[in-house]
């Protein structure tokens, strides 16, 4: 049985941040994930965004921000496309994990857990299915296309602005008003080459030529349609996340997120909780703030773990 002082599930930016806080402190660390890749939702859904709430960066793309976090994780043994599934206590507190490893401390950093895209709600054959995208990982399938978007919120808008750069755009929303940056819908409105749909839903899709016909119902008006012509679709009506595993561990939720202390720490001994996974008063989903929250986390382990251990918390103490 592999043996290691912390265990950290999700390897999404917050969960890179504390594998590399944890190396800082000499934490016996390994990393897992479900995926077969680093970055979490940020590799599978918008690599290409400008990120612009991350501290020292005007702005950085998704992927970058994702690249440089992982350079930091030399140290860390990663483990890749491994779904954690059973987690229990040994009669010395170590914690096992799927019967294979034991560790002092475990840290949960999956956001909001196992998510799947919420499918577009129409009848879809195959051959037009090969044209209906949930994600934007690689944004040159969308050059130079007509392109429609549907949803309304941060991530629609986003994609709209990044494809804007290559595509003529339709963004489909089935409310006047966006859920995303109002700085994003002005830029967007200033562009001739995109054309926000409000009030809007599809009602039809048919495949001619390669080409759809994507069938538009004016919300609050029976016999009011328009039809658009677009190469490829992108819907953006938000994921499904499944949190059960939680549960099944014995974890504490609340609103299906993780409850947990001023230090981080769930209900379970040596169980610690970080990033958007999580729930306190005045929390707000940012991801600086899920670095924030890693450290908190990590030197609460360190004092832990190492109760006589002089600890220097971070790396300017003088």
């Amino acid at each position: 049985m592999e043996k290691y002082d912390l265990a950290i599930i999700g390897a999404g930016p917050v969960g890179l941040f504390a594998a590399s806080f944890a190396n800082l402190h000499g934490l016996k660390t390994i990393t897992f994930d479900a995926l077969d890749e680093v970055g979490g939702q940020i590799n599978m859904l918008y690599p290409q965004k400008d990120i612009k709430d991350i501290p020292a960066f005007s702005s950085i793309k998704g992927k970058e921000l994702v690249s440089r976090l992982f350079e930091q994780t030399e140290n860390t043994k990663l483990t890749l496309s491994h779904k954690v599934k059973n987690i229990s206590f040994s009669t010395g507190e170590d914690i096992i994990i799927d019967g294979n490893y034991q560790v002092k401390s475990l840290l949960i950093a999956t956001g909001l857990g196992a998510f799947k895209p919420k499918t577009l709600p129409l009848s879809i054959t195959p051959e037009l299915q090969a044209h209906i995208h949930y994600s934007m990982q690689h944004p040159e399938i969308f050059s130079n296309k007509k392109v429609a978007i549907l949803g309304g919120g941060d991530s629609a808008l986003d994609w709209a602005v990044e494809l804007s750069k290559t595509s003529d755009v339709y963004v489909v929303h089935r409310r006047n008003e966006f859920r995303g940056l109002e700085s994003s819908v002005s830029q967007l409105k200033s562009l001739k080459n995109v054309e926000l749909l409000t009030p809007y839903l599809p009602k039809e899709l048919h495949l001619n030529n390669n080409r759809i016909e994507l069938v538009l119902h004016r919300v609050g008006a029976s016999h009011d349609f328009i039809t658009k012509d677009v190469d490829e679709i992108l819907v953006a009506y938000g994921f499904k996340s499944d949190n059960r595993q939680l549960r099944k561990w014995g974890i504490e939720l609340e609103n299906n997120l993780i409850s947990v202390s001023q230090t981080m720490q769930t209900n379970l001994p040596h169980v610690y909780a970080i990033g958007d996974a999580i729930t306190y008063p005045g929390r707000v989903p940012m991801i600086a703030l899920g670095f924030g929250e890693a450290q908190i986390a990590i030197s609460s382990i360190m004092q832990d773990l190492f109760p006589e251990k002089t600890m220097t918390f971070h790396s300017t103490s003088i």
